[in-house]
């Protein structure tokens, strides 16, 4: 994904910066827990084709923390 057209992206919603997340292919807005796709190199962003995010994907990772309850 090119770095300058993920810096020009923000949520359709609330125009807060997304995080791409290279595992999935998505770019994440954790204020509104959405997920929206990347489909052959073109961010999909509309909230209607955005996957609703678990609340723990919605949570800052940190060396700390593992994973596990």
């Amino acid at each position: 994904m090119d770095k300058q057209l993920l810096a020009m992206l923000v949520c359709p919603l609330c125009k807060g910066k997304l995080k791409y997340d290279r595992d999935t292919g998505e770019l994440h807005c954790l204020y509104d827990g959405l997920a929206y796709p990347i489909q052959d190199d073109i961010p999909v962003m509309l909230p209607e084709e955005a996957r609703k995010m678990d609340a723990d994907e919605k949570l800052p990772t940190s060396p700390g923390r593992t994973g596990e309850a």
